[in-house]
């Protein structure tokens, strides 16, 4: 009967899911998925390749009956209760040592309470940040594992058989203890908020600041595609540019609405930066801005009274350049901020993520895929338990080449009204680390004068208090 058994089970066949277990099947393995939804368990037999083993069924004891043990399955429903009723619908069909893996967005503290919950029924329980969208988890997506390293072993050679692949090494690694994989996935998505608002502001200062209508947009990010800034944000971008609307005659983008969604996910990594506490401005700006876009009706209004920004006086040519320079600059940082919080949260949560491994699994398959993460792996090849990727001498220099471009974009944005929070931040965020004694100390001053909080001396140890108005 062992050979009727299947290697793998999937609850919930949206695309992600579906997608998964097809490139599953592609690579030999025998998989079964489940859903409600009986016109997605058709699906995922219909868009099966010919002699792969792909079966799908709408009862979830049926689907645990059919795995080999010890059982190996992923969930992929929606965040928070749902991932918790699904759990609870499959402890009664479970046994001891099998293996249940979280695929969806979870923030890692449900993660952690679902792996000591889990543990205590000697369960397995794995929470699997994934990334990649709907083409990726089909031809190989970036894949986040944390959790149980037991667990991991046996499902390993399956994730790296799906996994995208980068010189031929998988873009999947244990990547620490508990909560990590969501964790590090959080931290994934906060930067890749940080990016695409980078991006954006990029596109406002070409477009109204230079003038650059969609078909020159698109030749500058493809450009821009084919040298440093080469990443997959940059390549969809320079794509978006030529989309036609089937609608009008006009280009897509033009039509789409300027208020941004968002799933959380940035919210999370700017709230757990907070809690550490570690500086992530860049980050905490992009979900801002998210935020300020849906005041639409009010920003229309403020238009009206304060009028529109002034023109950039300089040669377009030149400002490309320029702004090409302050996106790199800027995208340096943002990664920066997010594996600076890695380094941090592993540290003081005891996750143990092992940073040259994060940069390894970002390099394929992930939507901040990019040309520099070959840098940061040469940099945590020098270091691996380097701080901050600021205080590597290669990327210093990176940083510096550009450094000069990047404050001209700032101030002329700042000066004509353009809103580019996103490059003040990071430009702001590096003059902060790069300032080796900065005028907090007045703030410590303060927050005695008023509060009796204490403060330290330069020149001897021991904390200090003084009666500020005698």
């Amino acid at each position: 009967m062992a050979n009727s058994l299947y290697d793998f089970g999937m609850i919930g066949l949206g695309v992600m899911g579906r997608n998964l277990l097809l490139n599953m099947a592609d690579h030999g393995f025998s998989v079964i998925g489940f859903d409600k939804d009986a016109t997605k368990t058709g699906a995922l037999e219909s868009a099966a390749t010919p002699g792969t083993t792909v079966k799908g069924v709408a009862d979830l004891a049926t689907m645990v009956q059919l795995l080999e043990r010890p059982r190996k399955l992923m969930m992929l429903v929606p965040a928070g209760q749902p991932v918790d009723d699904v759990i609870a619908s499959l402890l009664p069909l479970l046994e001891p040592g099998d293996v249940v893996i979280d695929g969806g967005n979870s923030h890692y503290t449900d993660t952690l309470r679902r792996v000591k919950y889990l543990r205590e029924k000697n369960i397995h329980f794995m929470g699997i940040g994934v990334s990649g969208g709907e083409k990726g988890a089909r031809t190989g997506p970036s894949i986040m594992p944390g959790g149980d390293q037991d667990a991991y072993a046996k499902v390993k050679p399956m994730l790296e058989a799906i996994a995208a692949k980068v010189n031929d090494t998988p873009c999947v690694a244990y990547l620490g203890k508990e909560g990590a994989g969501h964790y590090v996935k959080m931290v994934h998505n906060g930067i890749e908020y940080a990016i695409m608002q980078l991006i954006s502001e990029a596109y406002t200062l070409l477009q109204k600041g230079a003038g650059l209508n969609n078909d020159q947009l698109h030749e500058v990010f493809d450009s821009w595609n084919k040298g440093s800034l080469q990443s997959f944000l940059v390549e969809i971008t320079a794509d978006i540019f030529n989309q036609k609307d089937d609608k009008t005659a006009g280009r897509l983008v033009d039509m789409i609405s300027d208020k941004a969604g968002s799933k959380g996910t940035g919210k999370w990594t700017s709230q757990d930066a907070m809690e550490l506490p570690v500086a992530v401005p860049t980050i905490d700006m992009a979900v801002a801005m998210r935020t300020i876009s849906a005041y639409k009706d009010q920003r229309v209004a403020a238009e009206e009274i304060y009028g529109d920004p002034a023109a950039i006086h300089v040669t377009a040519e030149m400002w490309i350049k320029q702004v090409h320079d302050a996106l790199y600059f800027a995208t340096i940082l943002s990664y920066a901020q997010g594996l600076a919080m890695l380094h941090e949260a592993s540290r003081e949560l005891q996750m143990d993520i092992p940073l040259p491994e994060v940069v390894k699994v970002w390099r394929g398959g992930c939507i901040i895929r990019s040309s520099l993460l070959e840098v940061f792996t040469q940099a945590y090849q020098q270091n691996t338990d380097l701080a901050n990727i600021l205080l590597d001498k290669g990327v210093a220099y990176l940083v510096k080449s550009v450094e000069a471009n990047t404050r001209s974009v700032v101030a002329q944005a700042a000066t004509a009204g353009f809103p580019v929070a996103g490059f003040m931040s990071a430009l702001s965020y590096f003059d902060a680390f790069r300032t080796g004694r900065m005028a907090t100390n007045l703030i410590q001053a303060q927050r005695d004068y008023f509060g009796a909080h204490t403060y330290q001396r330069i020149d001897m140890p021991g904390t200090f208090h003084t009666e500020w108005n005698q």
